[in-house]
């Protein structure tokens, strides 16, 4: 492709490269080693969330240099920039998880200015962990100008006394180890080999969750995002991206074209078909938004409901993503889904051809049983589900895959943090049959909105996860497991019913029928709600503060501006 089949006078670039008022501009760029004719090229933004604080993203800045290379061969002049990452497996468990979710939005928000600021006329984003993924996705959707996603790649499992091991098991173990059950020379050789590679957490977690989901929505290229992060053929993948979106940029399909209401189904598809991570309940609506759709809670729960369970992955199942890749990666199970009507097979994709197109030569592989056919499911119901009723009013999430029981009901006992759980869980002051309560740790009330893995993991290496429940106002890491139901709005901040309950109220969770609901009558909530004082925060400047002053409800995806609907020009028209 000849760059010059692309007229430059329609693309923001042209502010900053052309005419004799962008002389002073373009010394900057001579100043760089850029020649002429790069200088009057598209100029492709080339984001990453590189950086050093975990493996999920330290590939990235390699795997970068492939995009430009395939940028630059297909005659566009590709500027690279880097993002923040906050790394959730590191961030767990302490007061750092509550920059996780803000980074979301902090990622989004600089992809934006860093384009607009520099009148850049195409984006390749690449991400590794959890919220760096949607926050990507919602860049590209928000500017609107060609986009490809490229996935960093999942982490290669690790072996511990002849098995295969994730950093869920290393969670795990911290619960066994509390109770005896592990000793300190186990728990030492299992934390040196359960992470042998670079990668994203290597099972249905919620980076692979939502790597998933980029291939679905039609924003990545097919089986680019289930290829390890150690595998050669990324940098294949990644030198195709900057290739073809050079030719989306020719063609101007831009990310509105792609992600559809139609797209945005077909991603909660493969969420719940997957068994993947509750948080894409958060992160499809929050992308939605940036498209002016409006794709919330319910919708996706809708979408849960009738899809089959049929990707045998940990957390619930037995496999991860560098098995599924091999066996035919997130083609494979998208196209037994397409067979079986579950998937919209006329939504447009990053490759100029549908999703119907793109998987018409995928055939079905009989050797392998990572993946199920559509018509022969592990479960005939996905493995997510909504829930709702009078303890949350504007929804509810919970992973029921690999769950064997999905009805509870117990005494609530209710904690203010998650600390306070968490101590009482260490300390074993707790009981079976209870309902543990988690609250004011939602968007607002966190602020933040925190994953509980550290808690539900130890519960469950405690031998506790199938005994008691746990909901929360917060959010849920994609590796956990057993009956724990987040994003339960309203949040306890604003006055939700989770901020009445007290201990002893009889709490009811029914995932077959999908209700949640507390023992107590409308008027008895509403005398406590009367009674019922908001809370401070400690965080009451800086970013945290900002973000709860802005952050909007869960069910909604938790954003932080009105999104598309109230746009009144798009970057790529300027």
């Amino acid at each position: 492709m000849d760059a010059r089949t692309i007229d430059k006078s329609r693309l923001p670039s042209r502010h900053v490269t052309e005419g004799p008022e962008r002389a002073p501009h373009r010394s900057y760029y001579y100043a760089m080693g850029l020649s002429k004719q790069q200088i009057h090229q598209p100029f492709v933004g080339v984001a990453s969330c590189w950086n050093e604080a975990a493996p999920c993203n330290i590939a990235l800045m390699r795997q970068a240099q492939f995009v430009k290379a395939g940028v630059a061969h297909a005659s566009g002049t590709p500027r690279e920039f880097c993002t923040v990452t906050v790394t959730d497996g590191i961030a767990m468990g302490h007061q750092g998880m509550k920059s996780s979710l803000v980074s979301r939005e902090v990622i989004a928000d600089s992809v934006e200015v860093t384009m607009r600021g520099h009148g850049y006329d195409a984006l390749v984003g690449l991400a590794g962990c959890d919220k760096s993924l949607p926050g990507m996705m919602m860049a590209m959707v928000r500017l609107n100008v060609p986009s490809v996603f490229i996935y960093g790649g999942s982490i290669l499992p690790g072996t511990f006394k002849g098995n295969p091991v994730t950093v869920q098991d290393v969670f795990e173990a911290v619960g066994q180890h509390s109770v005896g059950k592990f000793s300190d020379v186990d728990l030492e050789e299992l934390e040196q080999v359960a992470c042998p590679s670079v990668g994203s957490c290597g099972a249905q977690f919620t980076a692979n969750t939502m790597a998933t989901v980029s291939e679905a929505i039609g924003l990545a290229l097919p089986y680019s995002a289930g290829a390890p992060a150690p595998y050669e053929i990324r940098n294949q993948f990644c030198m195709a991206a900057g290739e073809q979106v050079m030719e989306l940029l020719r063609r101007n399909i831009r990310p509105r074209d792609i992600v559809t209401i139609k797209a945005l189904e077909n991603a909660a598809t493969v969420v719940a078909a997957s068994g993947g991570s509750t948080n894409a309940a958060l992160h499809l609506p929050a992308i939605a938004n940036e498209c002016g759709i409006k794709f919330d809670l319910y919708d996706v729960a809708e979408i849960f409901k009738k899809t089959p369970y049929i990707a045998d992955l940990k957390p619930g199942g037995r496999y991860v993503a560098k098995d599924m890749f091999e066996a035919g990666g997130i083609p494979l199970l998208m196209k037994t889904l397409l067979d079986e009507g579950f998937l919209h097979g006329d939504c447009i994709t990053v490759t100029g051809r549908t999703i119907a197109e793109n998987l018409e030569k995928v055939k079905w592989n009989p050797e392998q049983d990572v993946v199920r056919r559509a018509s022969k499911p592990i479960t005939k119901t996905g493995g997510v589900v909504g829930l709702s009723g009078n303890l949350a009013p504007e929804g509810a999430i919970v992973k029921v895959a690999g769950m064997k029981n999905q009805v509870f009901s117990g005494p609530a006992r209710c904690f203010d943090s998650e600390e306070l759980c968490f101590k009482a869980v260490e300390d074993r002051k707790y009981k079976q049959g209870e309902v543990l309560v988690i609250r004011y740790e939602g968007p607002r009330g966190g602020p933040g909105m925190r994953e509980m893995l550290s808690t539900t993991a130890l519960l469950y290496g405690q031998g506790m996860g199938d005994k008691v429940a746990l909901i929360t106002d917060g959010r849920f890491s994609g590796a956990t497991r057993g009956f724990c139901i987040g994003h339960v709005g309203p949040e306890a901040a604003v006055g939700g019913p989770i901020a009445l309950l007290r201990d002893g109220d009889t709490i009811s969770i029914d995932a077959t029928k999908g209700t949640i609901s507390v023992e107590l009558d409308d008027a008895e909530l509403a005398r406590r709600k009367e009674a019922w004082t908001p809370r401070e925060t400690d965080y009451q400047s800086g970013v945290l503060w900002k973000y709860a002053q802005q952050v909007g409800p869960a069910y909604a995806g938790a954003v932080t501006h009105p999104g598309a609907q109230v746009e009144v020009v798009s970057y790529a028209d300027l």
